[in-house]
């Protein structure tokens, strides 16, 4: 302002001031008469004749009474301009180094806790790392077996038509997929003029510019990206260094994803391939299984499922969960299964196949143990055998819809019990009613990384009460439970659920096989026969139909190469006779003997002929059953 333009009103000088600076120099100006300081200075913008705003600074002196009070400012204002060029522009390169800082530690810490596909164009979307340049939508072009799958974010996310393009095909993300170069797009006209197809969808959304960058991770273009910006006209080379790291760190995320997801395709496909591809069917009993991987890479468990016909129309249900996750667990497991399998179907009882099972696993010499629930069940009659090998207690659901965990006796997990010399397994015996449900499960569904494990129980339980009513559903619901969990561990359900229309007390028929050479069986037949005795009005001759059928069993495994199958049931009548029949493949009738004093064997059918109200001998086309039938009643 020369002097001849300002006639001495301040009001001339304050009118040039933005208003924003103005009262930031009326506040500094007070705070200083206030804190009885005797200078001031400050920077500030003030707008020239032609309007441009320009860098000033004011310094003044306040003069004050000896009482303090202030009486004169006495002060110069100078042009700052060309003072602070250099600092402001220090400054401003300072801030793009600081937002090009915060773009790339948002975008990469949003890209590190991504494990999948999917979980990577997410934390794109959601990071709003790109969102501080300016990128109003992103688009993401991956490259399979030769066609591009396109996956939009932002406005992008609606309108994109989300078909797999050809790589061949004129658009930009197949150009930068086969040139392996990016291509920056400055303009709306030079949208239309090199890709008139995108042309619609670039004037629809207002597109200005964008940059469409190739994803090269390892020397492999795995696709390219595409960034959209709105009132944007220029690519600094700054800006495209920054964008050509970025699309470098979310290449390499995306290969990291694409490995774990074949990793764990691979894994959850090597362990479903060890698991039974088909269930028996089982007339009066409805069985579901799931099974479930955990979501940990390459790294699987050991837990599995299993569904067994045995001898005598009987089925078992086995859950199982061998120690560790890895592709040994998984080995293992399998191994496992199949011997299990194996011991069962040759009819030993409960504990011999569970003892016999841990002593395989400990030969193995693997350093693994497992845990395993074992249910042995007579689809007529609802009779259960549980046994439990250091594994998680069943669910009982009732027909009302009521569950608690049932309690069943345990031993060693298999492989420990041999190793430390504890081979005998207990085993539960209950009765599964027309209506309930038996649920057995692997402590993936119920043990929550740092949680307790009852309490996981009893949110399984809960999870039981409320669930649907069919059983096929209620499998699914109960898969769900440990989602919020982060799916750690791999997890294996089996539902027995005995059907309403499953057969009356008066057609029931216990059986169980004896195996050649296994004599503790006999210990499963008494506590068979014992059961039966109970539940069918005969306790008083508990003792006497074990004690004959052990003879019986006892005979039969000597005489016969193969074995034996014990029957149990109600003879149809008013007497409510208990009919035992012990049936082998030999042609040998049995016969009464009378042996001396001294001899220690022999006795067998004169104790049967003596405490049994009746018995006899009926040929079968391979072998004999030789039965006996007992009244209800005191013996």
């Amino acid at each position: 302002m020369a002097p001849e333009d300002f006639d001495g009103d301040p009001t001339l000088l304050t009118a040039r001031v933005p208003a924003a600076e103005a009262s930031r120099l009326d506040l500094l100006v007070a705070q200083a008469l206030k804190d009885g300081r005797s200078s001031y200075g400050a920077f500030f913008r003030m707008r020239s004749p032609g309007g441009d705003l320009r860098w000033t600074h004011t310094q003044g002196a306040i003069l004050r009474h000896v009482d303090g009070r202030p009486f004169r400012i006495v002060g110069i204002l100078r042009d700052a301009t060309e003072e602070l060029s250099e600092s402001t522009e220090r400054l401003t390169l300072d801030a793009e180094r600081s937002l090009h800082t915060d773009v790339v530690d948002a975008t990469t810490a949003g890209l590190a806790h991504a494990r999948t596909v999917g979980e990577v164009l997410d934390a794109l979307g959601s990071s709003r790392g790109l969102e501080q340049l300016g990128v109003i939508s992103v688009v993401v072009g991956l490259v399979r077996e030769g066609r591009m799958e396109l996956h939009g974010e932002g406005e992008l996310s609606g309108v994109l038509p989300m078909n797999r393009r050809r790589v061949e095909e004129p658009l930009p993300l197949p150009e930068a997929v086969r040139t392996l170069t990016p291509r920056y797009i400055v303009s709306r006209e030079e949208f239309g003029r090199l890709y008139p197809t995108l042309w619609p969808w670039a004037k629809e959304l207002g597109w200005s510019a964008a940059a469409f960058l190739p994803l090269i991770a390892q020397g492999e273009a795995l696709g390219a990206i595409g960034l959209v910006y709105r009132d944007k006209s220029s690519f600094p080379s700054e800006e495209r260094t920054l964008l050509t790291a970025l699309t470098s760190s979310i290449a390499q995320s995306l290969q990291r994803a694409r490995l774990f997801e074949q990793e764990h395709e691979l894994a959850e496909g090597l362990q479903r391939a060890m698991l039974p591809h088909s269930l028996p069917s089982i007339p009066g009993v409805h069985a579901e299984v799931r099974y479930r991987s955990a979501e940990q890479g390459r790294d699987i468990g050991g837990d599995w499922y299993d569904v067994i016909p045995l001898p005598g129309g009987k089925v078992a249900a086995v859950v199982g969960d061998v120690q560790g996750h890895d592709t040994d667990a998984a080995a293992v497991m399998g191994q496992l299964r199949i011997v299990l399998r194996a011991y069962a179907a040759e009819g030993h009882s409960a504990p011999t196949v569970m003892a016999r099972a841990s002593a395989f696993l400990h030969d193995l010499e693997s350093d693994r143990f497992a845990t395993c629930l074992y249910v042995e069940a007579d689809p007529t009659t609802g009779w259960l055998r549980i046994v439990r090998a250091g594994h998680p207690v069943p669910l009982l659901r009732r027909g009302d819809g009521g569950c608690r965990a049932f309690p069943v006796m345990g031993g060693l997990p298999l492989g420990l019990s041999t190793q430390f010399d504890q081979p005998k397994y207990p085993v539960t015996t209950m009765e599964l009613e027309p209506g309930e449900t038996l649920v057995l499960y692997t402590d993936g569904l119920v043990e929550q990384p740092g949680g307790d494990l009852d309490q996981g129980i009893e949110a399984l339980a809960d999870a039981v009460r409320t669930g649907p009513s069919e059983i096929a559903k209620l499998a699914d619901r109960l898969c769900e439970v440990p989602e919020a969990w982060g799916g750690t561990d791999d997890l294996a359900l089996v539902l027995l659920h005995r059907e309403q229309t499953a057969g009356t007390p008066p057609a029931r028929r216990l059986h169980q096989h004896v195996a050649p050479r296994d004599p503790a069986s006999l210990a499963s037949v008494r506590d068979m026969v014992h059961a039966a005795a109970r539940t069918w009005g005969a306790d008083g001759r508990a003792d006497d139909l074990s004690l004959v059928a052990d003879e019986m069993v006892t005979n039969a495994l000597l005489h016969a190469g193969d074995g034996a199958v014990v029957t149990v049931h109600p003879v149809a009548g008013p007497e409510g006779r208990i009919r035992v029949e012990v049936t082998d493949s030999s042609s040998a009738e049995p016969q009464v003997v009378h042996p001396a004093d001294s001899s220690v064997s022999g006795r067998g059918l004169l104790l049967v002929d003596h405490l049994a109200d009746a018995w006899g001998v009926e040929a079968r086309g391979t072998g004999k059953s030789v039965w006996c039938e007992f009244l209800p009643g005191e013996s």
